[in-house]
């Protein structure tokens, strides 16, 4: 009887991707270049100057309450039905929904999580830069402004810069940031571009944002997409652990450990032996061993066993006066009118001169 093993959801979506063993090789990973550095540059200076302007109470903000009293929604009104539902193009939750739904299906189709991964890192760093930046400077909308003229900055609102218009440059922007082809990113570009100015636009028609509002969005927007490369290799990290976990998770479900690594080379193992083997081969070296002893001795030429030294104290003499030891004694020959050095022969040899 044949069992089947019952998949779960999460099991069909990582066997799906598994079926690709890698990544497709057209597709290429931005990267940090110097064009884009410079825009990068450029844009946080235009961000910086917006939020001077606003602070400082310039003609953008007098040009805010130009816009606000001209009241578009009523000038316009018969497009608002339209605009009502154009806006939600810039509302984090249904645009998440969409465009994830996208990139899943890519990232099903190309056997990599890059693309929900950074979906993620986006909309990740879109809350804590924008986020930040709305509850730092606490402006307050059109709508609830108190004083005419003023900038309504430091007052507990939370519109400045808009996050309408900064969520769409960065959700569709993404778009045109995972293209596969140069082509396909020029379009999804200006896609993109015409897009989130569309959903501005669109608060600012309906009275939810001010003009600078708006600009200081796309900046805002524009300065996550341009920093995104410097993302990549921790979402190329978080990839690799994530299929890691993945496989612990299988091996652990399905029971399996895996074999340890070898450090080092294992020596091959020695061949078995039995009791009667083991003793035939004894039997054998010793037999051997006893026919190349006899040999071993005749080869070998026959010393005199040397006597043992022994270092006896004495008075110190000079090497000259020091006999020699070899194995077959002493090759200097005797002399019998030579004495050692100190006896009382030597008081009685004759001095020369005088």
């Amino acid at each position: 009887m044949r069992t089947e093993q019952n998949l779960t959801r999460l099991d069909r979506v990582f066997a799906r991707l598994d079926r690709e063993p890698e990544r497709p090789a057209h597709l290429d990973v931005p990267k940090m270049s110097r064009h884009r550095i410079a825009l990068f540059g450029a844009t946080l200076a235009f961000y910086l100057a917006i939020v001077w302007l606003v602070v400082i109470t310039s003609w953008l903000v007098r040009l805010d309450w130009l816009v606000m009293f001209f009241r578009p929604y009523q000038q316009w009104s018969g497009i608002h039905w339209f605009v009502d539902y154009y806006v939600v193009l810039g509302q984090r939750g249904p645009t998440a929904v969409m465009v994830a739904a996208w990139l899943g299906w890519r990232s099903w189709r190309q056997h990599t999580l890059r693309p929900l991964l950074t979906l993620g890192a986006s909309l990740l760093l879109l809350n804590l830069t924008v986020g930040a930046a709305k509850l730092g400077m606490g402006r307050l909308g059109p709508h609830y402004a108190t004083t005419i003229g003023s900038n309504e900055m430091g007052l507990g609102g939370d519109i400045f810069p808009s996050g309408h218009t900064a969520n769409a440059v960065v959700t569709w922007g993404i778009l045109a940031y995972l293209a596969s082809t140069p082509r396909a990113r020029r379009w999804l570009s200006a896609l993109s571009a015409v897009t989130s100015l569309g959903v501005g636009l669109a608060t600012v028609y309906l009275g939810t944002h001010w003009l600078s509002d708006v600009v200081l969005g796309w900046a805002a927007g524009l300065l996550i997409l341009l920093a995104l490369p410097w993302c990549e290799p921790l979402i190329a990290r978080a990839e690799v652990a994530i299929f890691d976990l993945r496989d612990r998770w299988r091996e652990r479900r399905d029971g399996r450990i895996p074999a340890p690594v070898p450090a080092a080379p294992v020596a091959l193992p020695v061949p078995f032996k039995t009791a009667a083997t083991a003793s035939t081969a004894q039997d054998e070296t010793t037999a051997a061993r006893e026919a190349a002893q006899p040999a071993r001795e005749t080869a070998a030429p026959a010393r005199s066993p040397r006597a043992p030294v022994y270092l006896a104290p004495g008075p110190h003499t000079t090497r000259s006066e020091r006999t020699p030891v070899t194995p077959v004694g002493s090759r200097r020959p005797p002399h019998s009118d030579r004495l050692p050095r100190g006896t009382a022969a030597s008081a009685a040899r004759p001095l020369a001169g005088g």
